[in-house]
């Protein structure tokens, strides 16, 4: 004795039958109200797009169901994906006028700070280029062609005449000496 009951579809009752039960099984896994909502709703898109390839061996509900579980899995992937991020929307202003949404990527940077990291690395400029010059003329010309002006090692020695040793000497005095007059000057401001 076979018991094999097959099940059919009527779409036209899926809301009135199915929506409610649909939604609380969202809710529970999404938490997010809107949300749910389009699921449910892109579950019965789906549902009625692949109709004919319902089978009628499991109840329209479960099959229903079984949509709407795909439906979750890929929002939480797409969430989790790098493409996914970027679209997550995330509110820029909740006033009036002026609400709305962003796209993550395109949200304003902090103008604020990139303008006063520039003016800090100007200030910071300005102090190292006066400890700079404050050094003795040969520790500041050997500090300069060495750092600021990459010159090889060989070619300083012969320009200036002196040897490699004297040369990373002045090289070790002039960086303490430069040390000492940054934290004088910017550090303890």
């Amino acid at each position: 004795m076979s018991t094999n009951k097959e099940h059919n579809l009527n779409p036209n009752n899926w809301v009135k039958l199915h929506a409610d039960y649909l939604f609380n099984f969202t809710i529970s896994r999404i938490n997010n109200y809107d949300l749910a909502k389009d699921l449910v709703q892109d579950t019965f898109f789906a549902g009625l797009k692949a109709k004919d390839n319902f089978k009628g061996k499991a109840s329209e509900r479960t099959w229903l169901i079984s949509i709407l579980k795909r439906k979750i899995i890929d929002h939480y992937r797409k969430i989790n994906s790098v493409k996914g991020r970027a679209e997550v929307k995330m509110n820029f202003y909740n006033d009036g006028d002026r609400e709305g949404e962003w796209i993550e990527e395109r949200v304003p940077t902090d103008w604020n700070s990139e303008v006063e990291k520039v003016i800090e690395n100007n200030e910071l400029s300005e102090v190292l280029e006066q400890c700079i010059s404050g050094l003795p003329v040969r520790y500041e010309m050997v500090f300069r062609m060495k750092t600021i002006q990459q010159f090889e090692t060989a070619e300083i020695c012969k320009e200036l005449e002196i040897t490699s040793s004297n040369l990373w000497v002045i090289i070790h005095r002039a960086r303490t000496q430069l040390r000492k007059c940054m934290e004088d000057n910017w550090f303890k401001n």
